[in-house]
């Protein structure tokens, strides 16, 4: 995986992320002062626990945001992927990093100073709002997987979580176009909530189904409306 630190302006995730449509003076400063690496499949972004230093925006690849348990088991809380942020909630809230952030697959990310988000953040309303959106979407979100681990059986909520993740690894694919959920087992365990084993056999049953196709780790969405059904979202 190769790159070119380019300026912000010519990113290709931008628009479709934080930075897209915040001012030029800002955006000229954020490029400036950021420095982009390559973080190799396993390499933590963010430990939790951590004091945040600055922010990271992913150029490209998926990280996974995790929590560890009882016993050191993890929890994963979301994936993210190009031109998502990563360690502004930490910042804004002028917290510990709670969280730690792993990624999945060799990653191009932009670590951006604190001082020079925090700039941006009070000066830009453009980033401003959206990341106050951004905050309050994940409070609902929060809530949501709280009330569906509580109440909704595994083999909904693994159903949810393939609708989810079909949308994370589809990158721009059409509604109807085959995309590959690339995670191990244990990782996909780790986010519905459950022991690896029974995630196992309800996959198994769901390729019986029709309702998804695998090939090593790797896993097809084949029927998204009946997966949505069954994971109740409408």
């Amino acid at each position: 995986m190769g790159f070119e630190n380019t300026h912000c302006r010519d990113c290709t995730q931008r628009h479709a992320g934080r930075f897209g449509g915040i001012n030029p003076d800002c955006l000229d400063t954020l490029s400036n002062n950021k420095t982009c690496n390559i973080y190799k499949k396993g390499q933590l972004l963010l430990h939790e626990g951590s004091r945040p230093m600055g922010v990271y925006c992913i150029k490209e690849g998926k990280v996974k945001v995790f929590k560890l348990g009882q016993q050191g088991k993890e929890q994963i809380t979301a994936i993210l992927k190009e031109g998502d942020l990563v360690g502004y909630r930490a910042m804004l809230g002028d917290s510990l990093f709670h969280v730690s952030v792993e990624a999945l697959e060799d990653v191009i990310a932009c670590h951006i100073p604190k001082s020079d988000f925090m700039a941006a953040f009070e000066n830009d309303k453009t980033l401003h709002n959206k990341i106050i959106g951004e905050l309050s979407n994940e409070v609902m979100g929060l809530t949501a997987i709280i009330t569906d681990l509580a109440q909704k059986p595994v083999r909904e909520r693994t159903a949810a979580a393939l609708v989810m993740l079909r949308d994370v690894y589809k990158n721009g694919s059409a509604m109807d176009e085959a995309v590959d959920i690339n995670l191990t087992r244990e990782s996909l365990a780790n986010i519905v909530g459950t022991a690896t084993e029974t995630l196992i056999r309800i996959l198994h049953d769901f390729k019986e189904e029709g309702l998804i196709e695998s090939k090593g780790r790797k896993l097809t969405v084949k029927d998204l409306k009946s997966l949505e059904r069954i994971g109740g979202i409408y």
